[in-house]
């Protein structure tokens, strides 16, 4: 048996050849934003893939803040439009909880920030096609398929889901956050005397930063999450309160920045999630988002 495929005229949108052609990074009018081009008038519709900016890590006076969230991704068909929105990554704290990313949009597909760690130590939930709320939370929010909103269970790690929840902090030991295509962050643990560590991020397409841990003993942070293209930053380990930052997340377009001292890493570029920060440090800001056009 044979099969005749062939290209219909009368459909203006073939996916035949599509290619990827622009990679923005800015917001404003298309051809001035960073990345963006006019797209040619012959062009009906595009294809966008959406993500939306990490949220940075928590900071907390004494103890570990948890890891925050990664931004969402969304695709889909869409019309041509004249504006472009990449939405910026959450700004760092100093004893504080984290800061949500910014939402991205183009056209008719749009992706939320994710959640900033909880200075209680909780690991910050992924964005799915909306923003989390904006204080740090660890339910992440519905994705643009109709996958539900997912909240940390009880266990050692966060709630698996397409945008993946947080969960509670640790004691001696941080929890992982949640795996899916946008994951956790890890949280930190509360401890503050002898061996102390903080949860890695969960693993996913763009992943949260590593929960921290701060500690006169033996203080290692949480690694960012690994992410399916980039990997997630390294946490820093040694005696006292001077370490056990959490490293950044895996963005879509680079990896998680690796943490100094008691300061978390940044999240990577594309949505990557901050990592924690212990005992007074600066926590890690989150992936600034990004819109990639097909067609």
């Amino acid at each position: 048996m044979s099969a005749s495929i062939y290209s219909n005229s009368q459909i203006s949108d073939s996916p035949y050849g599509l290619k990827l052609q622009q990679t923005i990074t800015g917001s404003g009018a298309m051809g001035t934003a960073t990345g963006s081009s006019v797209i040619p008038a012959s062009i009906q519709r595009v294809y966008a893939v959406v993500i939306g900016g990490g949220g940075s890590g928590g900071s907390t006076a004494t103890g570990g803040g948890g890891g925050g969230g990664a931004g969402g991704y969304s695709a889909g068909w869409t019309y041509v439009s004249n504006t472009v929105t990449v939405g910026a990554g959450g700004t760092s704290s100093v004893s504080a909880t984290g800061k949500p990313g910014e939402p991205s949009v183009y056209g008719i597909v749009f992706a939320g920030g994710g959640s900033g760690g909880p200075a209680s130590g909780s690991g910050g939930a992924a964005a799915g096609a909306t923003t989390v709320l904006t204080t740090a939370q660890t339910t992440s929010t519905i994705s643009y398929t109709g996958a539900p909103a997912v909240t940390g269970v009880a266990g050692a790690t966060g709630g698996t889901g397409y945008a993946a929840g947080g969960q509670t902090a640790g004691a001696s030991t941080g929890n992982t956050g949640g795996s899916g295509v946008c994951s956790a962050g890890g949280s930190g643990a509360t401890g503050t005397t002898g061996t102390i560590t903080g949860g890695a991020g969960g693993s996913g397409l763009i992943t949260g930063g590593g929960g921290s841990a701060g500690t006169s003993g033996l203080a290692t942070g949480g690694a960012g999450g690994q992410g399916d293209f980039f990997a997630g930053g390294v946490g820093t380990s040694g005696t006292g309160t001077s370490f056990g930052g959490g490293g950044g997340g895996a963005g879509i377009s680079s990896a998680g920045s690796d943490a100094s001292g008691k300061n978390g890493g940044n999240g990577g570029l594309g949505g990557g999630g901050g990592g924690g920060a212990s005992t007074g440090g600066t926590s890690g800001a989150g992936g600034r988002g990004e819109v990639r056009l097909y067609y």
